[in-house]
């Protein structure tokens, strides 16, 4: 599978967390050997806990079975730039590449806002590509949105 691949495992995710009520985010954690070894989308609602962002809950559960708080080799794809927290997580657990879809002006940690890899306290700063599956992300959270707002 190749990172259109990934991006569309990760687009899967944040539709099935618009379908559960949450802000459709979805992320993959990929291995050295191209495998994708955990998959989410945000949960913050569903388990009352503002850190359930995709990213965090993919590094928290992939770090638990290896034993072990980096994953220097491992490649994350999101659909939504992550936010200063997840890019905060992200350098911390040593992502090799991330890879997102739709840019956020409002929240973004990474190409916006904090620019947290951009910071001296940066430990890590992992190799970033955006635009993987912007509009198809950006669609997502627009219709999400727009049909709250109706409500």
């Amino acid at each position: 599978m190749e990172f259109n691949g990934f991006m569309q495992a990760a687009l899967a995710e944040a539709r099935k967390a618009a379908d559960r009520g949450e802000v459709p985010v979805g992320a993959v954690l990929v291995s050295p050997e191209g495998q994708i070894v955990a998959r989410a989308g945000n949960r913050t609602r569903a388990l009352s806990d503002p850190t359930a962002h995709a990213e965090i809950l993919v590094i928290r559960e992939h770090c638990a079975e290896l034993g072990s708080e980096r994953l220097s080799e491992h490649d994350l794809y999101v659909t939504l730039e992550p936010c200063a927290m997840c890019a905060t997580a992200i350098s911390a657990a040593r992502i090799r590449r991330l890879y997102y879809g739709a840019s956020d002006p409002k929240s973004g940690g990474v190409e916006l806002g904090a620019r947290v890899f951009s910071h001296a306290q940066c430990h890590h700063a992992p190799e970033v590509y955006d635009g993987i599956g912007r509009s198809e992300a950006a669609m997502l959270l627009k219709d999400f949105f727009e049909k709250r707002r109706q409500v």
